[in-house]
């Protein structure tokens, strides 16, 4: 079995993983119980260049799954309006991926940045559909644009499982059919039959694209959402306890 040592800032060390790169290595993941898989985004080879930027759209409690595509809708506007495209698909769970291809050599920090800039604007375009507060209690039941998909952190693959009533499947979807589905359309049992012999997702995969200057230089700007999270909640409660 092919392995590759990644560095883990959080623990500084190094970190031996098993590549799953063949059949053979996939069914001894699932022989060891393993039901989701939730790669980087990085290439082992190029270890740490992004190879996308992710967008999560989560719904708050008491959103639909149709919140959740007006939320993927507007990343995809925010995106438009600098010359990017991104894929989408269904998170598996209640919400959506947006995967946007890039060039090889972006630095991990400027792609970190890049993604918060997206969410960033996506949530102009309508605050009252999509938020990037961090801090549950501070959406107001509104989608959650979650930039923070980047650096080190992993996502659910197209294809994988999801431990989930129903044993639903992540699975690429056209913009134009969003309107039609709903993430249970997609199992263990129905997907085989669905894909056949194709890869929707590597069909609906846009080419790798150069990140704008300008996204860059304003994503540098936001803070880093789990940072500020903290501070706010050390504040807040400081606050607390004064009363």
């Amino acid at each position: 079995m092919a392995r590759t040592k990644v560095w883990a800032e959080s623990s500084r060390r190094e970190i031996t993983y098993a590549l799953c790169d063949d059949l053979r290595t996939l069914i001894w993941f699932g022989n060891q119980r393993a039901v989701e898989y939730h790669p980087t985004l990085f290439l082992a080879a190029s270890a740490p260049e992004p190879t996308h930027l992710v967008l999560d759209l989560d719904p708050s409690p008491g959103q639909t799954f149709a919140d959740a595509v007006a939320g993927a809708r507007l990343i995809r506007e925010a995106l438009a309006a600098d010359g990017l495209s991104g894929a989408v698909k269904t998170s598996g769970s209640k919400g959506l991926h947006v995967f946007v291809p890039v060039v090889p050599g972006i630095d991990v920090e400027d792609a970190a940045a890049a993604t918060r800039a997206v969410a960033a604007r996506a949530e102009r375009i309508d605050p009252s559909v999509g938020t990037t507060a961090f801090i549950r209690e501070d959406r107001q039941g509104k989608v959650f644009l979650d930039a923070t998909r980047a650096g080190g952190a992993t996502v659910a693959a197209a294809y994988s499982p999801r431990i989930r009533p129903g044993v639903t499947v992540s699975f690429p979807l056209r913009w134009s059919d969003l309107d039609e589905v709903k993430p249970t359309d997609f199992t263990v049992r129905t997907v085989p039959d669905l894909l056949g012999d194709s890869d929707p997702w590597r069909a609906e995969m846009p080419p790798p694209q150069r990140l704008p200057p300008d996204l860059v230089e304003e994503g540098h700007t936001i803070p880093v959402a789990r940072v500020q999270a903290m501070h706010e909640g050390k504040r807040r409660a400081r606050a607390r306890r004064s009363e």
